[in-house]
C-alpha cells in the first residue's frame, strides 16, 4: 500500500495496469497535456460522492510507472494480483474499512462525475435495501461510462466464494449473475435513452484510443468538465470520429464468457433476466 491512505466510508477502486493485451501500456497514452489515467483521476475525483479515491494497480514491475503517476497526482496507489481484481478490490476495501465499493475500470477515462454521482446516490439512499446497484444491467449510457458499487459484505462473499477466473479478473460477477441471492438495482440514463451499443468511448483498442484522443482534443479547453451528454452530441456531430472504432461497438467482455454463465444471456448476448 502506497501514498498514505486514509480510512473511509465509501472507496472508489479504478482498477489499472500497463499489461494490457489488446491496447498495452493504454492508461500511459498521452491525453492532452497529461496521460489518460491522468485525465481520469481528474475526472473521478470531481465526483462528489466519490470518497477515496484509489488506483488499483499489480505488483509487475511495468506498473511501477502507475504507481509514481499516482503519487504525483496525490491519489493512494495498491498493488495486488496481476489477474484476481476481486482480490485487489477486497483488499483495498479491508485497508481502508471501507462500507462501501465502487468499481470503475480505468479504460472509462472520460466518466462523467455527474454518473459516479448519479449511481452512487441512489446506491446510498437504497444501501439498507440492496447489494449491488451498477449502470450495466441493462446498460443504457454510452460505452465508457461503467460505475458499480457494493456492499462490503457482498464484496467479502465475492471474495470467499467466487471460484471461476472471470468472475475473479472482472470482480462483480458472482455478484449481478446470482440475482437470486444478491439484492441488485440498476441506474438508467436519465435522457430514457440507449446508447450503449451506438456510441463507444470506451479504451479497449487503437481506435478507441483515437475517438477518445479526439473527443479531449475538442471539448477539454472549451469545457474541461465536459460531460456524457457534451460526449454524446460530439459524436453525433461528428461522425467521421465516431466511425473510427465502429469494427468494436457493441462489444462487449461478456460475450468472451456466454458459455461460463449458462441460461444468463440470450442469443445476442443480452441480458435473458431481469435484474
Amino acid at each position: 500500500m502506497a501514498g498514505g491512505i486514509v480510512s473511509g466510508d465509501v472507496v472508489t477502486v479504478i482498477q489499472a495496469r500497463t499489461g494490457s493485451t489488446r491496447l498495452p501500456g493504454k492508461v500511459l497514452l498521452p491525453l492532452g497535456r497529461s496521460t489518460v489515467l491522468e485525465r481520469m483521476l481528474e475526472r473521478v475525483t470531481a465526483a462528489r460522492l466519490a470518497g477515496t479515491v484509489v488506483v488499483a494497480t499489480t505488483t509487475e514491475p511495468a506498473d511501477e510507472e502507475i504507481v509514481a503517476l499516482a503519487g504525483r497526482a496525490g491519489v493512494p496507489c495498491f498493488q495486488g494480483h496481476p489477474t484476481d481484481l476481486l482480490d485487489r478490490h477486497y483488499a483495498v476495501a479491508r485497508a481502508l474499512g471501507a462500507r462501501h465499493v465502487v468499481k470503475i475500470p480505468s479504460d472509462c477515462p472520460l466518466i462523467d462525475p455527474a454518473v459516479i454521482d448519479r449511481v452512487l446516490s441512489y446506491y446510498l439512499a437504497h444501501a439498507h435495501a440492496l447489494d449491488y446497484v451498477s449502470n450495466l444491467h441493462p446498460a443504457t449510457y454510452p460505452d465508457g461510462f461503467d460505475v458499480e458499487v457494493m456492499g462490503i459484505d457482498a464484496l467479502a462473499t465475492a471474495w470467499e466464494e467466487a471460484r471461476r477466473p472471470f468472475e475473479r479478473e472482472h470482480t462483480t460477477p458472482f455478484l449481478w449473475t446470482q440475482p437470486d441471492r444478491f439484492r441488485i438495482g440498476n441506474v438508467t440514463w436519465e435522457t430514457g435513452e440507449h446508447c450503449a451499443r451506438s456510441h463507444r468511448v470506451v479504451l479497449d483498442f487503437v481506435e478507441d484510443y483515437e475517438v477518445i484522443r479526439r473527443v479531449d482534443a475538442a471539448l477539454a479547453d472549451v469545457r474541461p468538465r465536459y460531460t456524457v451528454r457534451d460526449i454524446r452530441r460530439f459524436l453525433d456531430l461528428n461522425p467521421d470520429v465516431m466511425a473510427l472504432n465502429d469494427r468494436h461497438r457493441g462489444v462487449s467482455w461478456y460475450q468472451h464468457h456466454l458459455e461460463e454463465l449458462p441460461g444468463l444471456y440470450g442469443p445476442a448476448g443480452a441480458l435473458a433476466v431481469a435484474l
